[in-house]
């Protein structure tokens, strides 16, 4: 199923029959995995202390095994991530980061974000058409995390080309030389931020004080931790939400009454951004690992094999939300579950939702005769993520 490309350009019809046939199935992908299709399940499985989010090695694993040694860095900085810890170790990890991407910590960053989509528009209507993926899509998340981050300007080229590296290495069937140039970008990400830590921990309120500084009952953070979580957020910030605008745009563009809609009533933009995530979420599944035996729905889960619980389809499961396959930007809706759910729900959703928001209010405002410049979508090949490689529109 995964590796069928009409999958590849269109899921959803897959979603529906597993939906529709049973809410468990077995998969010989991932070496052997359990397919969850429906939101109850999905949602159970995403706080369930028996499944583990320390499956990190995977992205090795794909490798013949004769290669794996050459990647042992690329494991131990990936393995740091909050994203592949549980709790407690998870949690100690995410606590600091928290405070920096609350909505209010967020909200005087705004006018900031604002320019810099306005800055990045301006190009774009210089040309009158443009490539939306390349002109907005990557550098917007690229350039909104820089400033979070206390990036310099000059240096964003290299963090997008060091985070495309690793995209690349996302791929369903990566060599070993794009698995070392991965390896290679991860570790110059932790190199610069290490001295970009040691240059900045002494500045007051940034991300580098607090993660520095930041001490419980079992003592400061190790610095390595800290560091991999900055090659996380460069990566996962860019990949997930640069995907999810190209997703959103594309949909509007498709279903030109709800772009004509959202014109009418640019106050519903915060609304319509939650109904694009429910509708074409750029996070499509979300695997765990299996540590005790236990039986779900009559099939028995054993340890070491895989759960994948399938958030696109849970996003437009009928018994959770009404007409689900209807884009719908004035929905009156139950919570999507695009971010996750429970321990591990987005750290940076916030931040996603509002630069969600302002890149359609500003695209509103500028190009309100925004069209599609091609019937024919680019999609990537990724599994868990979906995404256009490609957006062509006229302004």
């Amino acid at each position: 199923m995964f590796a069928n490309p009409e999958f590849k350009v269109n899921p959803y019809p897959a979603y529906r029959r597993l939906r529709e046939n049973a809410p468990i199935h077995w998969t010989d992908s991932f070496g052997g995995a359990w397919l969850l299709p429906r939101y109850a399940d999905v949602v159970k499985a995403m706080r369930d202390p028996r499944l583990s989010a320390r499956r990190s090695y995977l992205l090795v694993d794909r490798l013949p095994r004769e290669d794996r040694k050459e990647l042992a860095q690329l494991n131990r900085i990936v393995g740091n991530w909050i994203s592949f810890l549980d709790p407690p170790e998870h949690s100690r990890l995410r606590k600091p980061l928290e405070t920096v991407f609350t909505p209010a910590a967020l909200k005087t960053m705004r006018p900031c974000i604002e320019k810099i989509a306005d800055s990045l528009l301006d190009k774009m209507q210089e040309k009158g058409e443009m490539e939306f993926m390349h002109d907005f899509a990557y550098p917007f998340p690229s350039l909104v995390l820089a400033n979070v981050l206390g990036i310099p300007t000059k240096d964003l080229d290299r963090f997008i080309a060091w985070s495309d590296d690793f995209v690349s290495f996302q791929a369903p069937k990566p060599t070993l030389e794009v698995a070392t140039r991965a390896q290679n970008s991860l570790i110059a990400i932790t190199e610069y931020f290490k001295a970009l830590l040691a240059e900045r921990h002494q500045e007051q309120h940034n991300i580098f004080c607090l993660l520095k500084d930041f001490e419980d009952e079992e003592g400061e953070l190790p610095l390595e931790a800290i560091l991999a979580q900055f090659t996380m957020l460069i990566i996962v910030g860019q990949e997930t939400t640069r995907y999810f605008l190209g997703n959103a745009v594309l949909a509007l563009l498709q279903h030109p009454q709800q772009w004509e809609i959202l014109k009418r009533d640019p106050s519903l933009a915060p609304n319509a951004v939650q109904e694009l995530l429910r509708y074409e979420s750029s996070v499509q599944s979300s695997i765990r690992l299996i540590t005790e035996e236990f039986v779900l729905h009559g099939r028995t889960l054993k340890p070491g094999q895989f759960v994948i619980s399938l958030i696109g389809s849970a996003n437009r499961d009928p018994a959770k939300f009404t007409n689900p396959e209807i884009l719908d930007i004035t929905r009156s809706q139950p919570p999507h579950i695009a971010f996750g759910y429970g321990a591990h729900f987005c750290l940076g959703a916030a931040l996603a939702h509002m630069e969600s928001e302002i890149a359609l209010n500003c695209l509103l405002n500028r190009m309100p005769n925004l069209k599609l410049a091609s019937d024919t979508p680019d999609w990537n090949l990724e599994i868990s993520l979906r995404g256009l490689n490609r957006l062509p529109v006229a302004c």
